[in-house]
């Protein structure tokens, strides 16, 4: 039975960018990915080439970025000013951190530009902008 919208799947996978380079994989996980098919938990391109595929079946899947992450949002890198930040270390350009968002979650940022007055921070995702390449196998599909 081919993977229709609904069910649940277990995948293996390896994501690459265009260079070759390896940005995620199931294996590096330890365990294949799970998720309900059209429970809006993957990027929807990567749920696209899921659906109709059978178990044990493999492909290789190309999705732009607009399936994916979509493109930069530039209203989403920040200034910051210098005396907010709360770093253990001198902040510099390329830097990681997480910092809290208004509902008080935990979001991810890079520090993409530093100055005497402020730290210009990126919101947006890691993959934003970026083509993903993807080597996918269906392990199991639960019929629900």
């Amino acid at each position: 039975m081919p993977v229709k919208e609904g069910d649940t799947v277990s995948i293996e996978y390896t994501g690459t960018f265009d260079d070759g380079t390896v940005f995620d994989s199931s294996e590096k996980h330890g365990k294949p990915l799970e998720f309900k098919t059209g429970a809006k938990q993957v990027v929807p391109g990567f749920e696209k080439a899921i659906i109709g595929m059978e178990k044990d079946e493999e492909k290789e899947v190309k999705i732009p970025p607009s399936e994916a992450y979509g493109e930069p949002n530039p209203g989403l890198v920040k200034p910051i000013p210098r005396e907010q930040m709360k770093l253990d270390q001198e902040p510099q350009v390329g830097m990681a951190l997480m910092v809290g968002v208004q509902d008080g979650q935990q979001m991810p940022a890079k520090i993409v530009d530093v100055n005497e007055k402020e730290v210009h921070i990126d919101l947006n995702h890691p993959l934003a902008g970026k083509t993903l390449n993807f080597k996918i196998k269906v392990v199991d599909i639960k019929q629900d």
